[in-house]
């Protein structure tokens, strides 16, 4: 009989036996890794590390075939040059290209091959400190071979006297075309095949004899990212696989060290703050990068995936959340994981909803053993159903600004009422853009839940009406400066808040 590894375990199958008959509990869309007998090879990435008096840079080239196929030659000639804001140029060499003599536009860490008075004689190799627009003297095309997939941070520290010392390719465990990853679920098991059909995270500061509370913060921001067991890749690289959810949240620095493969970190600074990295590949630490986990099982997957495609990822040790959740089932949740309740709830029966738990996070919970509750009577939780199908951008804007991104309940300010016209007033971050999305195109019903966009004064204030519209939206602009994000299941509780309120809400059917 047909021998195959499922997740680690081997198991004898039936000639012609489907995938999904060894993954009972497969999420359809999920990506499953499969490894063919033999498929495993040692081989050279298209990624170069160039070591620096400043530190260590790994570019990522287009065409590992033209220029830099000779890179020992070339070391000698690659000292800095010039810096300014914009670039770091180092060389000269000489190459053979034709100058453009025209102006083009580069991004931040892009490496480009241009010249100096337009003589190919006298090339360089320029590295994009910022968005710019410049004539470097490149091909017609810009001149753009790579781009900077490691050590941003160190580019940003070149200056006069630094040299590139060595560069060397980046060597990986590569998969041939034998090893690929499929949602194709009625795949023939082979004798000898491996399936990897999810990862395992272990967060960092907990293991098996202790946790750690030192990174319970950044953990917290992991467990959130990943508390619906999906890795969604919006970036894939030779060295890592990107989840960019959460980009824009901010998260503290608590624990930076070697990004060895396998290692998942969160980044902390920069546009891409927030977003979850899983390392396929060993990189040195970086200040931008705190570290939260480690890939126990399953990173084989993370190798093999491709951008657009989403993981089955479980990580360890499970949330501790109880913030939205009523008090008895919330008894039973800290009954299972063996923490003590302190609850402020004098409603007959126990029934509340907790609204704050004390300490907030799962590994501070966990090592103290002990967490104090906060509640509100049910009749103080408004529920709302939010419409992610329509309004996915500004919904997301909706739960992260009033905590239903991190929670089961958020809560928002009721900042003033009118006619039948209630308004809320949260707190918006700045730089986030609310751009005019699902505006209404006819009258809106009463209970419709909207939320003013970029284009009024107004801009991030919350709205609903208590009888239908046909002129103004929830929040008493124009149709076109209102986007429409969902709805009130019970407006007869909202109506029964007061201004200067603080107003909880709970998502249903999500």
């Amino acid at each position: 009989m047909p021998a195959v590894i499922i997740d680690g375990v081997k198991r004898e199958v039936d000639p012609g036996t489907p995938l999904s008959s060894v993954l009972p509990d497969y999420i359809p869309g999920r990506s499953i890794a499969v490894i063919l007998p033999g498929a495993r090879e040692s081989q050279a990435t298209r990624n170069l590390k160039l070591t620096t008096g400043a530190g260590e840079v790994i570019i990522e080239f287009t065409d590992r075939d033209g220029l830099f196929s000779s890179y020992p030659t070339l070391i000698p000639f690659l000292g800095i040059k010039w810096t300014d804001r914009y670039t770091a140029a180092f060389g000269p060499f000489s190459s053979d290209f034709k100058p453009s003599r025209r102006p083009s536009r580069y991004e931040r860490g892009d490496v480009i091959i241009g010249c100096g008075g337009y003589d190919p004689k006298q090339a360089y190799l320029v590295i994009s400190r910022m968005r710019h627009v410049a004539d470097h003297g490149a091909r017609e095309d810009g001149g753009v071979i790579g781009r900077v997939v490691s050590g941003r941070g160190v580019i940003d520290r070149f200056s006069q006297g630094d040299r590139v010392e060595r560069i060397e390719p980046v060597i990986s465990f590569s998969e041939t075309s034998t090893s690929f990853t499929t949602r194709d679920t009625g795949l023939v098991l082979e004798d000898g095949m491996q399936v990897i059909s999810r990862m395992t995270i272990r967060s960092q500061g907990c293991t098996r004899e202790r946790i750690n509370p030192a990174v319970a913060v950044s953990v917290e921001h992991l467990l959130v990212a990943l508390e619906r067991g999906a890795f969604q890749i919006g970036r894939s690289t030779s060295t890592h696989i990107r989840d960019e959810r959460f980009i824009g949240t901010d998260v503290v620095q608590e624990f930076s060290a070697g990004r060895r493969e396998g290692t998942v970190t969160v980044r902390t600074r920069g546009k891409s703050r927030g977003a979850v990295y899983i390392y396929t590949e060993d990189l040195p630490s970086s200040p931008a990068h705190t570290i939260v986990g480690q890939v126990t099982n399953g990173i084989e997957l993370a190798m093999l995936a491709k951008e657009g495609e989403t993981l089955s990822v479980t990580a360890e040790p499970r949330r501790f959340d109880l913030v939205g959740l009523p008090t008895p089932v919330a008894i039973e949740e800290a009954e299972r994981r063996g923490i003590k309740l302190i609850s402020d709830c004098t409603a007959v029966g126990g029934e509340c909803v907790i609204i704050r738990q004390n300490p907030a996070t799962t590994l501070e919970a966990l090592s103290r053993g002990e967490v104090e509750l906060e509640t509100v009577p049910f009749a103080d939780v408004i529920d709302i159903d939010l419409d992610d199908r329509n309004a996915p951008v500004t919904c997301d804007i909706f739960r992260r600004i009033t905590g239903l991104a991190q929670h089961n309940v958020g809560k928002i300010p009721f900042f003033f009422s009118f006619d039948d016209v209630f308004l809320f007033k949260p707190r918006v971050p700045a730089g986030v853009r609310i751009d005019p999305e699902n505006t209404p195109d006819g009258p809106v019903p009463a209970g419709v839940l909207g939320m003013t966009n970029d284009s009024r004064k107004g801009t991030g204030m919350v709205g609903v009406r208590g009888s239908e519209n046909a002129e103004f939206g929830p929040t008493s602009e124009p149709f076109d400066g209102t986007n429409i994000i969902g709805r009130v299941v019970d407006m007869k509780r909202l109506m029964e808040r007061k201004e200067g309120e603080t107003v909880f809400i709970r998502e249903v059917n999500r």
